[in-house]
């Protein structure tokens, strides 16, 4: 009898046990859970946008017009506008050097000075062998007009007079060579102050003070740069050939060098020439920019971001990147209506940059578009609409700022990404497949 008592009480106990873990254990579902069941089993539910209930809030800009500036991109390297070695163009020892290396020279300015003992010699050689012959020469031309005073009276032959006649002649002579010489010797003694050829900055000095220089040195005493003004030669496509020669014709294109992180403009230039013929082995041309570099922000060498102005597009319609959603029948807008919902607008997108969006079409100006909360919407959604500018969010044409992405990435980041209207590669509506789409050649951007 004592047996089958313990064995119902052990019975008993398990049945408890069993009864405690099905009702608090891992296979109960949970209140939210049976909530969200209850929720999604309600007649009218939609999965994958708003099922109805709370509106979606969303930011929404108004499209405008504009004109946008239409550039062509391209990376060049800088180059000095002339560069000169500085030889000697005489013999002789380097007595001084007059700069310091890296210092900039005036055309003219003395920057080497080199021994002038033996030019100043010759040069006084040659003066005073023009006196003497110029005193010959007086003396001559004396001589010249007696003998024609007597020839008159037939005092002297007429023979004696000629030969008086030529020798003033070759006396003459004498003295224009003799200037000729002085000049050569001028010319020589000049060349013993080595003179700056252009304003520009000095290298690495070649040659120390106390070396004999000759004028068939090839390496030079130190070599000038002009980098006030710079050129800057870069390439673009042959496809953009057309635009740059009808450019060209109506003037010089601007141009202008951009920062290494592309955040700012360094300076503006204009492009000087277009090059004659196009590289065959990379299909694209070269080009030829000069820039004034007043605050020698370039240098020789430096490899420098360009951008070329080559249109204008005149009062265009104009939207925030982000707005511009992709799917599979092209491109789309949400444009907010005055019943706070959205309609899904198809739109022609013609200039596209990571700052705003041409449109030709589809949008009218003053409409509003939706710029963020994108994974809740679907056409005719209900939304509470807030303005993109009082949201601290940046005008159309200004770099509006990065949303912080969560470590890790996946299907979260993703998400994330296109809840803030920033997706990589082009947001796109849920459920949607992403349509290919390049970036145009030329990026447009917003007048300065």
């Amino acid at each position: 009898m004592r047996r089958w008592l313990r064995r119902i009480v052990i019975l008993g106990i398990l049945a408890a046990v069993g009864w405690a873990a099905y009702t608090y254990g891992p296979f109960q579902p949970s209140q939210q859970q049976q909530a969200k069941q209850g929720q999604q089993n309600r007649p009218g539910f939609r999965r994958g946008g708003n099922n109805g209930g709370d509106p979606v809030p969303v930011l929404a800009t108004a499209a405008r017009t504009a004109d946008v500036p239409v550039y062509l991109d391209g990376v060049g390297t800088a180059k000095a506008l002339n560069t000169v070695t500085v030889r000697s163009q005489v013999d002789g020892k380097l007595m001084k050097i007059d700069f310091k290396e890296g210092q900039e020279v005036k055309q003219g300015d003395v920057v080497a000075k080199i021994d002038p003992t033996i030019y100043q010699a010759q040069y006084d050689i040659t003066v005073a062998k023009k006196a003497q012959d110029e005193a010959q020469l007086a003396n001559a031309k004396l001589d010249l007009e007696r003998y024609t005073r007597l020839a008159a009276s037939n005092a002297v032959q007429k023979q004696q007079v000629d030969t008086q006649k030529a020798l003033v002649d070759q006396l003459t002579a004498q003295t224009q060579s003799d200037q000729a010489s002085i000049n050569n010797a001028k010319a020589n003694l000049d060349y013993t102050d080595v003179v700056a050829p252009l304003t520009g900055l000095t290298g690495i000095r070649q040659v120390d003070e106390g070396n004999i220089v000759h004028a068939s040195d090839t390496t030079g005493l130190v070599v000038i740069t002009q980098i006030k003004p710079i050129a800057v030669l870069f390439n673009l496509p042959q496809q953009n050939l057309p635009d740059l020669n009808k450019g060209m014709a109506a003037g010089a294109l601007p141009v202008q060098a951009l920062a290494p992180d592309g955040s700012g403009v360094v300076d503006n230039g204009k492009v000087t020439v277009v090059n004659n013929q196009v590289d065959q082995t990379t299909g694209t041309v070269q080009l030829k920019a000069e820039f004034p570099n007043a605050n020698i922000q370039l240098w020789p060498g430096q490899f420098i971001n360009m951008r070329v102005l080559i249109n204008t597009l005149r009062q265009v319609v104009v939207v925030p990147t982000a707005a511009v959603q992709r799917g599979p029948d092209g491109t789309f807008a949400y444009v907010t209506k005055d019943d706070d919902t959205v309609a899904m607008r198809t739109i022609t997108v013609s200039k596209q940059d990571d700052q705003q969006a041409v449109v030709a079409s589809g949008l009218a100006a003053g409409e509003r578009v939706v710029t963020t909360g994108f994974g809740r919407l679907a056409d005719g959604s209900r939304v509470v609409v807030t303005s993109a500018e009082a949201a601290g969010q940046m005008p159309t044409g200004e770099a509006a700022p990065q949303p912080p992405r969560r470590p890790g990435g996946g299907g979260q980041g993703g998400g994330q990404g296109r809840q803030n209207g920033q997706p990589k590669g082009g947001a796109q509506s849920p459920g949607a497949a992403a349509s290919p789409g390049g970036a145009p050649s030329a990026t447009p951007s917003t007048a300065p």
